[in-house]
């Protein structure tokens, strides 16, 4: 499918892609950049890159880009890949973060037209990181959601950008940016949100694991991910996320007017509702 790719950040889900890549025989080399020698050193090992280099203009040309960083550090990447793409030929971009908009308007600031980047998420990995947790089968049967646009977007890199993803496994559903952090925000974005302050909340009255079943674990799992990766997360999709907080607040408030007063109808009623709600989201 691809000649020579560039995976830029051999996290989880660079050094995932990369090991896919390989395994299923999608390109001749992949090559990772990032910032820390001993990181990519450790890709290497686990068989995630062929080769590596902290310089992105020191392992261009390329037929595919990946961008798998944080995604604070996407735009810069693209900004700089914009200095490439015209005389690189075939060149598709696309990445793995998890807020599209602000990423997305970019691309189409810097490439009005015959864009090559494609924005993407997949919806795969966890609260682990680095390249030791890296997993050839991680994007089997994940949701990637690719961006959908009417205009811009040369339709070359995107069928291969949908080739791609769907190479390795994933179920590939297009989206616009914008409802993709909308949705996010609620379903991705305040759970994070919450579940760290569910664990700050137990931690500041002292409980230890004693006091700690399925359920706590089960609510707070996620908030042993990444931080620098869930600051810019929320720094990317602060209005969504904001307004979902807000929304979040009304109902934490509908609970705790039923507390004060002593409504028991009233709690069971939320907790039928919130019942309803889950089976509706989730389909079961």
């Amino acid at each position: 499918m691809f000649d020579r790719a560039v995976v830029v950040g051999v996290g989880l889900l660079g050094a995932s892609l990369g090991m896919a890549l390989r395994s299923r025989g999608l390109c001749r080399s992949v090559v990772g950049v990032g910032r820390n020698p001993e990181t990519l050193e450790k890709a290497r090992e686990q068989g995630a890159i062929d080769d590596f280099d902290v310089r992105l203009e020191h392992v261009l040309p390329a037929d595919l880009v990946v961008l798998a960083t944080p995604p604070a550090a996407v735009p810069g990447y693209l900004q700089a890949l914009k200095q490439f793409s015209g005389s690189s030929g075939d060149m598709v971009i696309t990445d793995v973060a998890s807020t599209k908009a602000a990423i997305c308007g970019l691309a189409a600031r810097l490439w009005p037209e015959n864009r090559p980047f494609v924005g993407a998420h997949p919806m795969a990995g966890g609260e682990k990181w680095g390249p030791e947790w890296a997993n050839p089968q991680l994007y089997q049967n994940a949701v990637c959601f690719v961006e959908r646009s009417e205009t811009g977007i040369d339709p070359m890199a995107y069928t291969r950008v949908v080739k791609l993803w769907n190479a390795v496994g994933c179920r590939v559903v297009e989206i616009d940016p914008q409802s993709h952090d909308r949705f996010l925000s609620r379903t991705s974005h305040l759970p994070h949100v919450a579940a760290a302050a569910l664990a700050m909340a137990a931690a500041r009255v002292g409980a230890d694991s004693r006091f700690i079943g399925n359920g706590f674990r089960d609510a707070t799992r996620i908030a042993a991910g990444r931080a620098e990766i869930w600051r810019d997360i929320c720094l990317t999709n602060r209005q969504e996320i904001l307004e979902a907080l807000r929304e979040y607040s009304k109902i934490l408030g509908l609970f705790s007017d039923a507390l004060e007063t002593g409504d028991g109808a009233g709690l069971e009623k939320l907790f039928d509702q919130a019942r309803e709600a889950r089976r509706e989201v989730t389909g079961s």
